[in-house]
């Protein structure tokens, strides 16, 4: 099979992609300040004319977007097509606040369904392979767009949405399932429910895991644990769903970015200025063939860095990004020390006997704040062994105590992993 769903468009020089992104990015500034009075009002603050878009050196004239713009004009209000075209919408999965709203044309569902294909391919599920989607069909955008894709792909599809996992396995045997679709915590649970009823799935060979960040150590647990191989699949509401901004290559090297659906930044959170390649900073997008609600330089709050513009091994031309770290909004600090919730789960995965579910606590006392580490583990391992190895790793001394395996609370969807409790003494 080949591993390349548009291997002629995968495979364009960077000078050919520049070029093309150009052209994009030039339509779509006309076509947002032509369509929505949002757009054309920012741009006019800005001292921004779409006649004036040349190279893509113009990009930093125009205005950052941001989640408050989507909720600022919540529901419909950055909407540039009529909404009699509209065909389906997603809402972002947030709890808190407002959400964001994605509206989407045929042709915004055409553009998320390659994209998808082309995940799908680059991780070697080909035509007629049986694949699952664990995500709920729903508001959120995961199940569906898995969907998207795999009609567009030519796949064969087992609906089972989120929970039920004794079932979910079952069907998986049932029907020789191939790859299976999620987030990485639901990953774990399989990997559990194995365990505990002593079964495996043999047919199983891919996993594409999305919506939750994780550390390497946690990939190399999941595909020892499922026999499988693990992607991380990158996408959000605001860029049009799951898969829209890229997947990892079988090399494994840093998520290959679809330059040309997207224009790719990494800025300085702080300056807003760009940062050179290999430097962390904020991800922005600028989405180059989205209708309904484009984005332009959208700024995600995911920190992450280029890796390389050079060809991979895998014959992509397209830039690679490191696996997203975390976003700006969760990094703590406690005791001086500024550190990721992955970096803790990274150091967690590497003890011996320490299971796949944690818990960090971040406690608040009488406003000094300390770290407190909930694992799941297996007899032996003590919290002095926690505490030690994440003092090593993090430079401070956590305090760590270890629960028996399956005690810790679980959640359907995204894990959550970080909690907050302010006590007085």
């Amino acid at each position: 099979m080949s591993l390349f769903w548009n291997e002629e468009m995968e495979r364009k020089s960077q000078d050919e992609i520049r070029a093309f992104q150009i052209e994009r990015l030039r339509w779509t500034v006309e076509w947002a300040y032509e369509h929505n009075e949002y757009h054309k009002g920012r741009m006019k603050e800005a001292g921004v004319e779409p006649s004036g878009i040349d190279s893509l050196d113009d990009l930093i004239h125009l205005p950052f977007m941001s989640k408050e713009d989507f909720r600022d004009n919540y529901p419909l209000k950055m909407l540039c097509t009529d909404r009699k075209t509209l065909r389906e919408v997603h809402l972002s999965s947030g709890s808190t606040g407002m959400p964001v709203v994605m509206a989407y044309n045929e042709h915004d569902l055409d553009q998320w369904a390659e994209c998808m294909a082309r995940c799908y391919r680059m991780a070697g599920v080909d035509q007629g392979d049986t694949i699952q989607i664990t995500p709920s069909f729903g508001l959120f955008n995961g199940g569906f767009g898995f969907y998207h894709g795999a009609r567009k792909a030519g796949l064969f599809v087992i609906p089972t949405g989120a929970g039920n996992t004794p079932r979910q396995i079952k069907l998986m045997n049932d029907f020789h399932v191939k790859a299976v679709m999620g987030v990485v915590s639901y990953g774990i649970r399989i990997m559990e429910v194995l365990e505990e009823t002593e079964q495996a799935i043999p047919s199983l060979k891919i996993g594409m895991f999305g919506a939750e960040t994780f550390s390497d150590s946690m990939r190399e647990r999941i595909e020892n644990g499922l026999g499988i191989e693990a992607f991380d699949i990158y996408g959000m509401t605001e860029t049009g769903g799951v898969g829209t901004t890229g997947l990892d290559c079988q090399a494994h090297n840093g998520i290959h970015v679809w330059e040309d659906q997207y224009i790719l930044e990494v800025i300085d959170p702080e300056t807003r200025k760009p940062v050179v390649d290999g430097e962390e900073g904020e991800v922005v997008f600028t989405s180059l063939n989205r209708q309904s609600i484009p984005v332009i330089r959208f700024r995600t709050g995911d920190i992450s860095r280029v890796i390389s513009r050079q060809p991979c091994d895998c014959g992509r031309t397209h830039v690679r990004i490191d696996r997203i770290k975390g976003r700006i909004d969760d990094m703590l600090i406690v005791k001086g020390v500024n550190f990721y919730p992955r970096q803790i789960e990274q150091a967690l995965m590497d003890i011996p006997g320490v299971r796949s579910h944690y818990q960090i606590i971040i406690e608040d006392i009488n406003g000094v704040k300390d770290v407190r580490v909930n694992v799941e583990a297996d007899e032996g391992v003590t919290g002095f062994v926690v505490e030690k190895h994440l003092k090593e790793v993090l430079g401070f001394s956590p305090k760590g105590d270890v629960f028996k395996p399956g005690t810790l609370p679980r959640q359907a969807g995204k894990a959550q992993r970080v909690f907050f409790e302010k006590k007085e003494k």
